[in-house]
């Protein structure tokens, strides 16, 4: 499989859904797809065997050699099958945006677009915003693909415009929509002795505690000692997640051996946006460049499967205990 120079994990997954940079032997469906779904893309007139060919030794090959291309294209497989393709396309390095392209196999379309269009933005996203940490994502699409605009919206994407009778089609002008997604800047800065309230507060949320490996409740006085040992300890890394100058979370590391076990939470205010995985990723940088060359390793309650979730979209391997209880997930940082 080729790889980009500027996309370090190449594969991105979801469940059975899974993005890799665009493969050689899928030119051909795309083709056929492309062809099949003028109607609603910037191409003027069939594409040839011989042009698709052409196209992906001269342009597509390029991208693989270049430091920041324009574009980065992905197969779109489900259980290793290509079922559409699409990516990153007019990326704006210096102004840190870029355009989402994606089109799905054509016999696919009437029962699956949405669900396969949700996936895809999904795995999109966290290409651009996890790690290639762009700033702004846009969709450029015509009024007629109604079935793209609630997944959007439900994603998060806002209808930032409307280019009036924008586009010439079948003998009409009509009009393009335009969608926009910013990225959070979730950052991490080193916990303090100011932060053990914050930190309290979250721990003792109901929400929190249900996935905690203790259920008990936590006084105040016996998380501060706590608290005041980690921060005074060698064997810890302890952030605080920031948004803006909000505080939205924590990510901590205790190096154990050769591995940092992590642990992490979002402010119950935030949960339910996302938010997890760019923790997560950031915590992961964070340790690796404090600890390189160290496992990473996380415990997580088999019930708790957003949390399950996070590690495996990040490419952490799996195991269980005897019990099936708990999962253990390990990186090589």
């Amino acid at each position: 499989m080729r790889t980009y120079k500027v996309f370090q994990q190449q594969a991105v997954s979801s469940g059975d859904f899974k993005i890799v940079p665009i493969r050689h032997e899928d030119r051909e469906l795309i083709r056929i797809w492309r062809n099949e779904q003028m109607y609603h893309l910037r191409q003027s007139e069939p594409l040839s065997k011989e042009n698709q060919d052409r196209y992906f030794e001269e342009v597509v090959a390029e991208l693989f050699q270049e430091e920041r291309p324009s574009q980065l294209l992905f197969s779109f497989l489900k259980d290793s099958e290509c079922i559409g393709y699409g990516g990153l396309v007019h990326i704006n390095w210096i102004d840190s945006h870029a355009e989402i392209s994606f089109i799905m196999a054509t016999d696919l379309e009437a029962n699956y677009f949405a669900h396969h269009w949700k996936v895809f933005l999904g795995l999109i996203e966290q290409v651009a915003f996890v790690h290639l940490e762009l700033h702004k994502l846009f969709t450029y699409a015509y009024e007629i693909r109604e079935n793209l605009f609630p997944v959007l919206l439900e994603a998060g994407f806002k209808h930032e415009a409307t280019l009036k009778s924008h586009t010439f089609f079948n003998n009409s002008f009509i009009d393009v929509l335009i969608h926009t997604k910013f990225n959070m800047h979730l950052t991490l800065r080193l916990a303090t002795p100011a932060d053990v309230d914050i930190t309290y507060a979250w721990l003792n949320d109901a929400q929190v505690r249900k996935y905690s490996f203790s259920q008990d409740f936590i006084s105040f006085e016996s998380h501060q000692a706590w608290f005041m040992q980690r921060l005074n300890s060698e064997k810890t890394l302890y952030y605080i997640a920031m948004i803006d100058n909000e505080a939205v979370g924590s990510f901590r590391a205790d190096k154990n051996d050769n591995e940092a076990v992590v642990s992490f939470l979002l402010s119950p205010k935030y949960h339910g946006r996302g938010l997890g995985l760019f923790l997560l990723a950031q915590g992961i940088k964070a340790i690796s460049s404090a600890w390189p060359k160290r496992e990473i390793v996380g415990y997580v309650k088999a019930e708790n499967g957003a949390s399950a979730s996070l590690f495996r979209k990040l490419n952490f391997s799996e195991s269980a205990d005897s019990g099936g209880a708990t999962l253990k997930f390990t990186l090589r940082a």
